[in-house]
């Protein structure tokens, strides 16, 4: 049975939405195409009508959970307006964003698997960390632009390496005290 454009476009969306979460929580090469269409809810032999290979759903899917990251430091911000960067940091840097594997941030779910991905990936990965940086650029305090990403770029670091950390260890406590002390060394960067 035939689809239309209309319909084939919303199977696709669909498969890069699916996609960009299993992804996070399993890695690229933790989940199989199959597994992967059927959480789709479709077949392994529609993927290849869709996409010409697994690593151009990873390219699209990444760049999908990059702007959805974007998009939940954005609503972070709207949500408390009198302290922008000290919403985004308590968000980012909160246990709950911690636990949140297949919603969370990218860049520390798949950072280390992009790294080893094609160019196509990296530039899909690369788009969303510039866009992350513009963000908090945006957020810091009067300075001259350079000093502001120099900041931005030391204060995403930060946060993705704790959270990195935080989710590496069994120690609650230990995971904790990661978010706590970038949380710290966020403010200070930023209000220095």
């Amino acid at each position: 049975m035939r689809v239309s454009r209309a319909q084939a476009e919303e199977n696709r969306q669909n498969v890069i939405d699916v996609a960009s979460r299993l992804f996070r929580q399993h890695g690229f090469d933790g989940i199989g195409l199959k597994d992967l269409m059927e959480a789709a809810g479709m077949t392994q032999g529609a993927f290849y009508k869709q996409f010409a290979s697994k690593g151009d759903l990873i390219a699209e899917a990444s760049a999908r959970a990059l702007e959805s990251a974007t998009n939940r430091w954005s609503n972070a911000v709207v949500a408390n307006s009198n302290d922008p960067l000290g919403a985004v940091i308590a968000f980012y840097l909160s246990n709950g964003h911690r636990k949140e594997k297949m919603e969370g941030c990218p860049l520390v779910a798949l950072g280390a698997d992009a790294a080893r991905q094609s160019a196509e990936v990296k530039a899909s990965f690369e788009a969303g960390i510039r866009e992350h940086l513009r963000v908090l650029t945006r957020l810091l305090s009067e300075a001259d632009n350079d000093e502001k990403h120099d900041k931005a770029m030391a204060i995403l670091s930060t946060m993705v390496g704790a959270v990195t950390l935080s989710r590496v260890v069994n120690d609650p406590r230990l995971a904790q005290s990661f978010l706590d002390a970038a949380a710290e060394s966020v403010r200070e960067a930023a209000s220095s």
